[in-house]
């Protein structure tokens, strides 16, 4: 009867871990508004949900087992992703906001989360990163950089426009005035 019993127990228990993990991968498939990927200790992709799809263009079946280096510009391709790494294995994540590569070659400007994964005896089993794509922010940011650019300068040419014309019209009424007083 115990051995029943502890059967029973172990299945129920095998059950509630498989629905635990089931519930987990739907979360992390259900998000497209992040890229959530996991690498392995040398940066190499080992997972990929429908969000890291929808970003970065590629499918899971052709990333998986690259590099994550691939997804950074040429300009920055030599040492950022192992400075990110390093620095989630030192802090336990490192965060970075620049220019990331897509599939197709195109640009977009990302918020990226680096996170260390450690097992129970505190190994690094690999890293967890998060993707945003935060293109249309940067946009609207430089959009808004501009106009206040441009309210600045018509705000310094008014400003010379009004000293200049006092000036201008200072020196014939000057004139005027002098010859109505005398």
């Amino acid at each position: 009867q115990r051995l029943v019993g502890a059967s029973a127990l172990l299945r129920k228990r095998e059950e509630d871990l498989r629905a635990s993990e089931e519930r987990f991968r739907l979360v992390i498939e259900g998000v497209r508004d992040y890229g959530i990927f996991a690498l392995d200790p040398d940066g190499v992709v080992t997972s990929w949900n429908l969000g890291a799809e929808r970003i970065k263009g590629w499918r899971t079946e052709e990333i998986l087992g690259e590099h994550f280096s691939r997804f950074y510009p040429d300009d920055t391709r030599e040492y950022l992703p192992d400075q990110m790494l390093e620095g989630a294995r030192k802090n336990g994540s490192s965060e970075d906001e620049g220019w990331r590569l897509r599939k197709d070659g195109t640009r977009f400007w990302a918020n990226v989360i680096i996170t260390a994964l450690h097992d129970e005896s505190g190994q690094l089993q690999g890293f967890a990163k998060v993707t945003r794509d935060m293109t249309e922010r940067r946009r609207s940011e430089e959009a808004l950089r501009l106009a206040r650019e441009e309210a600045v300068a018509a705000n310094l040419a008014k400003s010379e426009f009004l000293s200049r014309t006092s000036h201008e019209l200072r020196t014939p009424l000057n004139a005027i005035l002098g010859f109505g007083q005398l």
